[in-house]
């Protein structure tokens, strides 16, 4: 019996790990496609930041575009800028919040 729960348990974690690099992934196409990036999905690390130095180069712009498109594509209502400042830092950040919501 505690082996049955045990494999539950795994592949609940497993399809969690799974969904969570679906939507991973969908956050970078989105960023591809909304804010015309030169660079793939493939190319945009979970981790990378997004904004300043050593980044993937986004602008104030960019932010506004990628609020907008978050908004509409998961119903993410991101209302302050403190609020922007602490979820688009990475791919990461986003997909927590997403997750959060």
């Amino acid at each position: 019996m505690a082996v049955f729960f045990e494999q539950a348990r795994v592949g609940k974690f497993e399809s969690t790990m799974d969904d969570l690099s679906a939507l991973k992934e969908r956050i970078k196409n989105l960023m591809v496609e909304n804010l015309m990036l030169q660079v793939t999905a493939a190319e945009i690390g979970d981790d990378q930041l997004l904004f300043g130095p050593g980044s993937l180069g986004l602008d104030s712009v960019d932010a506004l575009q990628l609020v907008v498109a978050l908004d509409k594509n998961f119903g993410l209502k991101i209302a302050d800028p403190g609020a922007a400042k602490e979820i688009l830092q990475s791919v990461n950040t986003i997909a927590a919040a997403v997750q959060k919501k």
